[in-house]
């Protein structure tokens, strides 16, 4: 049997935490779990921001520096470090979002081989990350998504995103690291799944490389799932697959809605746990043909995974199986885990504090509208700096 009280040992989760850095972040966690602070927060933040206000500091001190490595690659190298010498691995996430031009795009480009190039010379980083949108403009996923011909010069500007994939991925199986393919909104997501799979084909030949992003809050996900197995068998490439719940979903319905479609997310939160729940068991009995990155905060689902794992036989240290949190969250469940041998990494988010408050704000904002996340943390904080003091 499964340990059930493994999450509850909050002296292995906070091990890293120094007593002022525990009661920041119960501070912190304190404040996001006030729905209208979160608000004033966030306008006043972009408020100060964009007038250029003298806040970084601030920023820099409270919220970047819990959720973030750091401003550039080099700055997370002691969070790196700290964090592997508890057993949980690092996947440096350029956290810079909603840019538009060619040159922004070649720059992200530039910083995921960098990170790339990076990894290679450490054990701590197997693994790296990028958005879809980084590497190219969201309507022109759009387009192809909704059918729409693309004229002469978007057909060029399309050219240059599937070269940026193509580069990364082929660099990444010559350096034997795996790259995860984050999901976006729905309304972009089918030009980047079939992206996605044609990289599949070129570079998961002999193991998992690429990895796509399973969104299980969408009821339409595990058909695709399925379908993508069978094209994966029949073609004889593996396929890699992150599975979250997801992270747009106020954003989905309300377009759902305005547009007069059906809206693509489950109904209600519990049809979104049985699909991940599916989609966990049907990766663990096909491993010969998926690996998996399970990225969630969601305890039980761990648990599940754990024993499904057991009962398949299939080994902690399997490389094919990754657990996966973001820094900052759910320390309780990435370095229990670690400690007893699961593969774990987390997102380590970092670039320069105005370029991240897109991400720091979607972080405060998930945490705000998942019931019992907020509370779940703030319970673990309070129950080890009270173990501490005694």
């Amino acid at each position: 049997m499964i340990d059930k009280s493994l999450f509850e040992n909050t002296q292995t989760a906070f091990s890293l935490k120094s007593d002022s850095e525990l009661e920041r972040a119960y501070f912190l966690f304190k404040m996001i779990s006030s729905q209208p602070l979160v608000r004033i927060g966030t306008a006043a933040t972009n408020f100060a921001l964009k007038a250029n206000l003298p806040v970084e500091g601030l920023i820099r001190s409270t919220v970047f520096d819990h959720f973030c490595g750091g401003g550039n690659e080099e700055d997370c190298l002691p969070v790196i470090e700290k964090l592997y010498n508890k057993g949980v691995s690092s996947v440096l996430d350029y956290s810079v979002e909603g840019k538009e031009t060619e040159e922004q795009f070649d720059n992200a480009l530039e910083k995921t081989i960098k990170i790339l190039q990076f990894c290679e010379e450490k054990d701590e980083m197997p693994i790296i990350v990028f958005k879809p949108t980084g590497f190219g403009r969201f309507l022109l996923y759009q387009k192809k998504t909704e059918g729409e011909a693309l004229t002469v010069n978007e057909q060029k500007e399309w050219d240059r995103v599937v070269e940026r994939f193509n580069e990364v991925c082929k660099l990444a199986k010559e350096k034997d690291v795996e790259v995860l393919i984050d999901g976006e909104e729905s309304w972009m997501q089918d030009a980047a799944d079939e992206l996605v799979e044609a990289m599949m084909r070129k570079y998961n030949t002999e193991k998992a490389i690429v990895y796509n992003t399973l969104q299980c809050y969408r009821w339409d996900r595990i058909d695709y799932l399925k379908s993508l197995h069978g094209r994966a068998k029949r073609d004889g490439f593996k396929i890699g697959m992150k599975i979250v719940r997801g992270a747009y979903m106020e954003k989905e319905r309300a377009r759902a809605e305005s547009k007069g479609y059906k809206s693509p997310i489950c109904m209600d939160k519990q049809a979104s746990d049985d699909n991940f729940d599916t989609a966990l068991a049907y990766i663990l009995n096909n491993l010969g043909d998926i690996s998996i990155f399970i990225g969630t905060h969601n305890e039980q689902s761990c648990y599940l995974a754990m024993e499904m794992m057991k009962r398949l036989n299939i080994a902690k240290e399997n490389n094919n199986v990754w657990f996966g949190q973001l820094y900052g969250m759910s320390d309780h469940i990435s370095f229990n885990l670690a400690s007893k041998g699961y593969n774990v990494a987390k997102y380590v988010p970092f670039g320069p504090v105005k370029d991240v408050m897109p991400y720091l704000i979607r972080r405060a904002e998930e945490n705000t509208s998942v019931a019992g996340q907020t509370s779940r943390e703030l319970s673990l904080l309070k129950t080890e700096i009270n173990r501490r003091k005694l």
